[in-house]
Formats: structure tokens, C-alpha cells, sequence
């Protein structure tokens, strides 16, 4: 498997902690303290973070399926223009 793979793979693991986390704090009533409520806050801030990177890392894929899907194009025969002749210096 590939390094993207393994950090995909990561990111949903770190994902699904921080919201098993935050959901065992509101579970047990920790929440409702102060530094619960800043448990709370850390652990969706981290599942948000790598939420991000997972969103990244989809898009990128879906991105390079699709360039390599589309069939090459061919370049458009173009006329160029006759080079200029450069000016004489006396």
C-alpha cells in the first residue's frame, strides 16, 4: 500500500477517535465541566483537521482519475507566423 493510502487510512482512524471521544464525554456528562467542554472542543477540532486532509486527499485522487481517464488531446495544427527579420544597426 501506498503512503497516501496508509495516511487516508490514519486520518479516518483519528476521525472516528475524536468523535468516539467527544461523543463519551457528552455520554457521561464530563462534558457539562469546564475542562470537559474543552476535551470536547479539542477532540472535534482534531476530527475537523483530518477531515480536511481527507477531503483533500479524495478530491486530489478523483482529480488524477479523470486526467488519466480522458483521452489525450491533440494539438491543434497551428500557423505560425513568419519570424520578423531583426533590424540592421549602423
Amino acid at each position: 500500500m501506498s503512503d497516501r493510502g496508509y495516511l487516508f487510512l490514519f486520518s479516518v482512524l483519528m476521525i472516528a477517535a475524536g468523535g468516539g471521544s467527544a461523543a463519551y464525554l457528552i455520554a457521561t456528562g464530563q462534558a457539562e465541566t469546564v475542562d470537559g467542554l474543552f476535551l470536547v472542543l479539542t477532540a472535534l477540532l482534531v476530527a475537523v483537521v483530518f477531515g480536511l486532509y481527507v477531503k483533500y486527499a479524495i478530491g486530489t485522487a478523483m482529480e488524477q482519475q479523470k486526467t488519466a481517464a480522458a483521452p489525450p488531446a491533440k494539438a491543434a495544427p497551428t500557423k505560425e507566423s513568419p519570424a520578423k527579420a531583426a533590424p540592421v544597426q549602423s
